[in-house]
């Protein structure tokens, strides 16, 4: 069900949400968070996408601003809310309002979006690109639990991060972080079977990888030691390298969703690692909305290391 609002206002889309509901037999007590989508035209359609697929494991009530800046034709004041509220199929298993927000509405957003926040219920706040420098101080930022950003929508992932670090507020997370779920459990699980000190460590992955920078800087805070960031031809994190007394440890996934697993003594093995897409990294962020405390340990962490350049050949 489609329900298409024109220069309204948000008592107006909770009105049509509650008549929608009763339209087509669906309540919201089995929804459990609110998700607060901050992006613009081109990137709604992707993002709205994915939250509605994350909404299978978190029923949610997902809302899309869209700040718009371009004058609509014949419209004199230039401000204005214009809303689309989704249920049922349309929506997944919550509830889906895109909000565009017209000239100086936009500015305020947040008073458009804090009357459709479920009541008593956890507000995440996700901006697929375009993230502001402090996501706790903004205004749609300081109504959440959780605030996600990603990197590697930036120009400059690197100097992204270094800008996080400074303004980091418990609740901040970051996609580029959440993308190395599958390798940190791999790396843990590794030392765990090895039991054995690490001299030295590496990170191979492409030119100004957010996800690497992450992994290196949370390798070295954990295990003490300098991590050589190696530039490779990609895709993403290609390999990490961990030196021990007896040999190299070593994860190494050139392309694909296997990788290989290399422990001294021991025969080679062969795991999965693909690349997740959007919407599974936002299930698993939805899963805790506690701060992530490993993210900033990561974030934080000087930004040591040599950097070299190296063209890996795979077979």
């Amino acid at each position: 069900m489609k329900i298409d609002l024109t220069d309204t206002t948000a008592s107006k889309v909770n009105k049509a949400l509650v008549e929608g509901r009763r339209a087509i037999g669906t309540p919201a007590v089995g929804m459990v968070l609110t998700m607060v989508i901050v992006t613009d035209e081109e990137n709604a359609y992707d993002a709205t996408k994915a939250a509605q697929e994350a909404s299978r494991e978190h029923p949610s009530r997902t809302l899309v601003v869209i700040r718009r800046t371009k004058r609509l034709p014949r419209d004199r004041h230039g401000n204005r809310l214009d809303a689309e509220v989704r249920l049922g199929s349309e929506a997944g298993t919550g509830e889906t309002v895109v909000l565009r927000l017209y000239g100086e509405t936009g500015k305020h957003a947040d008073s458009v979006v804090l009357p459709l926040l479920l009541p008593d219920a956890p507000v995440v706040v996700w901006w697929p690109v375009d993230a502001p420098e402090n996501p706790a101080k903004d205004p749609l930022g300081a109504l959440a639990q959780r605030r996600i950003t990603d990197a590697y929508a930036v120009e400059d992932p690197v100097a992204a991060l270094a800008q996080r670090s400074t303004s980091y507020a418990p609740g901040d997370t970051d996609l580029a972080w959440t993308r190395l779920t599958p390798w940190r459990s791999m790396l843990a699980a590794a030392l765990d079977q090895a039991r054995t000190d690490v001299i030295s460590a590496a990170v191979e992955s492409e030119a100004d990888n957010p996800s690497a920078e992450l992994l290196a800087r949370w390798l070295g805070a954990r295990l003490g030691v300098q991590v050589e960031r190696v530039t490779t031809d990609g895709p993403v994190v290609t390999a990490v390298r961990l030196g021990t007394p007896n040999g190299e440890i070593r994860i190494d996934r050139p392309e694909g969703p296997l990788a290989k697993l290399t422990l001294p003594g021991q025969p080679e093995r062969t795991l999965a690692l693909k690349v997740r897409s959007t919407a599974e990294l936002i299930a698993e962020e939805l899963r805790r909305l506690d701060a992530d405390e490993m993210y900033a340990v990561a974030l934080q962490a000087a930004a040591h290391g040599k950097v070299t350049k190296e063209s890996v050949q795979h077979a």
